[in-house]
């Protein structure tokens, strides 16, 4: 009975310290928590190497293609860089209009009355065009002729009291000249009986003063004379002068009196004509113009951008019926109307048969000389550009690099090149809208 009794015991101790074994467990993980290791060396390993791989393919797709785009050749337009003569010039709009023009302006404002022909017509120098009427302009008239009516009467009366003056004065002359005549002899009759002693001394003397008197007498009335003819000179000549002007004063205002009918000048097409009966026009309204319509010139409208670079004399050209012909400009007007001027283009060799007035023609102003240059045609790329760099073609022609360039002077065909290309090198020259700004194009 004491063996089970010794094993039970055994097997209760065995129990008994499994059990404390356990719970020291427990109570020692209750003390301190176990953390478990993420980052092993292992995987810290793996991660950098993984890394150090995508970071080489990046670095390699970025040294061999930096920023490139696959487009399709056929949507772009090239052209070869060429070098050769190069004209600066401009293209400008111009009219074709008359080379003379008369402009009908009333001299004299009045009251229309009259008019004669009507806008459009040919008409012959000298043709009455229209009549104007002006009251105030007859009253002057009126008043000039009755000023120069009196000044020719005041005239006349003048002349007339000047001579009856100098007849007055000629015919006290002639009595003096007999009275003189009488006192010389009554004095040498008295000189010869004083020397003889046959007359007495108080005769002899008062003949003598009566001499002397007579004698300077005769002297005030020929300088009376002298200086009533040197006055009436005078006076008639102001009078004359005064009635002169009188007289021109009346032309004038004759002539603008016939001015109020408006005739043609020259033979020509009467272009404008505005005005209409009843109406009233100031004096210096343009109220029509006449055109001559055997000779042209053309009138162009250029960009103020240029106003500095356009004068007389420069050559300019344009086309017509397959031809070209030249033009030369003779007038700069320098007023500058919403962003332009104008210029007059006359044609210095003849003007093209059936050129017709108030034709539009595409006129090509030269700025300068012509001479060789680098030049590249123009296109597209330039608006996105600003002609500060261009795609230039590999040799093969399977893709196009970026290349910074500077360009110079343009026409409306090429632009001038200054820096960055190379005669016979292959351009895009189509636009650039969808490229961005890629260093490198590859064509497919």
């Amino acid at each position: 009975m004491s063996q089970p009794t010794q094993n039970g015991e055994n097997k209760s101790g065995l129990v008994d310290m499994f059990t404390e074994e356990r719970q020291r467990e427990q109570h020692g993980t209750m003390d301190r928590r176990i953390e478990k290791k993420r980052f092993t060396p292992r995987r810290i390993a793996l991660g950098g190497l993984a890394a150090a791989v995508v970071a080489f393919g990046v670095y390699a797709l970025l040294s061999v293609n930096p920023s490139s785009l696959n487009v399709e050749a056929a949507k772009l337009t090239t052209a070869p860089v060429i070098h050769g003569p190069f004209l600066e010039y401009i293209v400008e709009q111009g009219a074709v209009m008359p080379l003379t023009t008369i402009y009908l302006d009333a001299v004299e404002g009045g009251r229309v009355e009259e008019v004669f022909v009507e806008e459009g017509t040919q008409i012959e120098e000298g043709t009455p065009i229209l009549r104007l009427s002006n009251a105030a302009l007859q009253l002057s008239v009126m008043q000039r002729e009755a000023e120069l009516f009196r000044e020719v009467n005041e005239l006349r009366q003048t002349r007339v009291t000047m001579e009856q003056r100098r007849l007055n004065l000629r015919s006290q002359l002639v009595e003096l000249d007999y009275q003189l005549r009488q006192a010389e002899r009554e004095y040498e009759r008295q000189d010869e009986m004083f020397k003889a002693d046959l007359t007495s001394r108080k005769e002899y003397d008062e003949a003598k003063d009566n001499l002397e008197y007579y004698t300077r007498r005769r002297e005030v009335t020929v300088e009376t004379l002298r200086q009533d003819s040197l006055y009436q000179t005078i006076q008639i000549q102001q009078l004359e002068e005064s009635i002169d002007r009188l007289r021109l004063n009346l032309e004038l205002i004759r002539q603008n009196q016939e001015n109020l009918t408006l005739r043609a000048r020259i033979t020509g097409l009467l272009s404008s004509l505005i005005a209409e009966v009843g109406e009233s026009k100031p004096g210096g309204e343009r109220l029509g113009q006449i055109d001559v319509e055997d000779q042209f010139k053309v009138r162009a409208a250029i960009d103020e951008h240029y106003i500095a670079r356009i004068q007389s004399g420069q050559a300019g050209s344009f086309d017509f019926a397959g031809e070209t012909y030249d033009l030369l400009i003779r007038r700069v007007y320098p007023e500058v109307i919403e962003g332009q001027f104008e210029a007059d283009m006359v044609f210095p060799e003849g003007m093209p048969e059936g050129l017709r007035r108030g034709q539009t023609l595409q006129v090509r102003i030269a700025l300068g000389e012509l001479a060789d240059a680098m030049q590249v045609p123009r296109g597209g790329f330039y608006q996105k550009t600003g002609g500060r760099w261009i795609y230039v073609l590999d040799p093969e022609g399977e893709f196009a690099i970026r290349r910074q360039i500077r360009l110079g002077r343009q026409n409306s065909q090429f632009f001038e090149v200054l820096e960055g290309l190379e005669e016979g090198e292959q351009v895009i020259t189509s636009m650039y809208d969808n490229f961005g700004d890629m260093e490198q194009l590859v064509l497919k």
